[in-house]
């Protein structure tokens, strides 16, 4: 079925107010993470200052990708197999075909536990450089207020996140014999391997018709390999209209398309059944989606979901899409399976993937 024809679900919604005061019902998670779930869930009433901390990092994804080539190429981080810093053109998709049609800033969040932290210790993990290479900022006098922005966004939707994961201990309490009690909101809260993703997809250019005629086109159908990742809601923007060129000051956001001019773009699931589903994202929300690892932590009674993005084709402009990802997952050392360690299962996935 082609994206065009797959009908927008409505993902399950719950207020923080109700996360905080632990009043999301079983039912609740099971709907939003369950076997035969979407995989996501939807969270509402967040602070107020989140939405013009969306609005200023998503903006400065644009203003980072328009830099020089060779000012990029200062912040790409090769030893840790680009998982630090800018990358472009690095990640294979399911092709086989390296992916040009979006460029990633990595983020170690390790900042979340200790603001003098960049990532995580190296101690026991001399060859994981993925994690324990520390972060690369780009110049605050050409992009001013970048690094103190995403890092508050990202503390913002890791507070969140020990929220969602919060609810989750209390099902698999419940649910799961011998379950630790407390054990995602701790790994959630606790890691210093939490790792952010800014996004920039970049316009689809002219001559690229027939490479981008893939549903899957600007992310290829994937599954993320840790516990929970909190999401923002897309920002559309037209470059020829509102070219990114240097913010003049930290508040200096880019002017944002009330939506997506073409309606087929976005974030698309891949349900249990193999249908093919659309699901938006609220600007004023964050969006939780279910990771592999914590599909191994709660013994399969919450699965991660397969999905994929879906670029903007438009007969007019050059439609740009930046988003924020936050992937929550334990320390390198935490066992997620039988004598399974995360550094062990996530090594496997990046050898896979870059």
């Amino acid at each position: 079925m082609s994206v065009t024809q797959a009908p927008v679900a409505q993902a399950v919604t719950v207020s923080l107010r109700d996360l905080e005061n632990g009043t999301v019902s079983f039912d609740t998670l099971t709907e939003a993470f369950g076997p035969s779930s979407l995989g996501i869930m939807i969270v509402k009433d967040l602070p107020e200052k989140f939405i013009k901390l969306r609005a200023q990092v998503l903006s400065n994804s644009s203003y980072l990708a328009a830099l020089p080539a060779a000012e990029l190429e200062t912040l790409e981080s090769p030893e840790s197999k680009y998982l630090v810093g800018w990358s472009c053109g690095k990640e294979t998709l399911k092709s086989g075909q390296y992916d040009t049609h979006k460029g990633s800033y990595y983020i170690n969040c390790a900042f979340y536990q200790d603001p003098n932290l960049q990532n995580a210790p190296a101690d026991g993990f001399p060859d994981f450089p993925q994690y324990t290479a520390p972060n690369i900022w780009p110049d605050s006098g050409k992009l001013p207020g970048f690094r103190s922005s995403v890092q508050e966004l990202c503390s913002l939707i890791i507070d969140t996140a020990a929220l969602v994961a919060g609810a989750c201990d209390r099902f698999a309490e419940s649910e799961i014999q011998g379950y630790s009690r407390g054990y995602l909101k701790r790994v959630v809260e606790g890691s210093l391997t939490t790792k952010a993703r800014l996004l920039h997809y970049f316009p689809s250019g002219e001559g690229e018709a027939d490479e981008a005629a893939n549903d899957d086109d600007w992310c290829a159908t994937h599954v993320d390999h840790g516990c929970l990742t909190g999401l923002t809601s897309a920002m559309f923007l037209d470059e020829e209209a509102s070219p990114p060129s240097l913010p003049s000051s930290v508040g200096d956001v880019l002017p944002e398309l009330p939506s997506s001019p073409d309606p087929a773009a976005g974030l698309y699931i891949r349900s249990r059944t193999g249908q093919i589903v659309k699901v938006n994202i609220p600007k004023d929300c964050l969006a939780f989606q279910t990771g592999e690892a914590l599909q191994i932590i709660t013994k399969g009674k919450f699965r991660a979901v397969p999905h994929f993005v879906k670029g903007a084709k438009t007969g007019t402009g050059r439609i740009a899409r930046n988003t924020l990802a936050v992937f929550t997952q334990p320390n390198l050392g935490e066992e997620v399976d039988d004598g399974v360690t995360f550094a062990e299962f996530a090594r496997g996935v990046v050898q896979k993937t870059y």
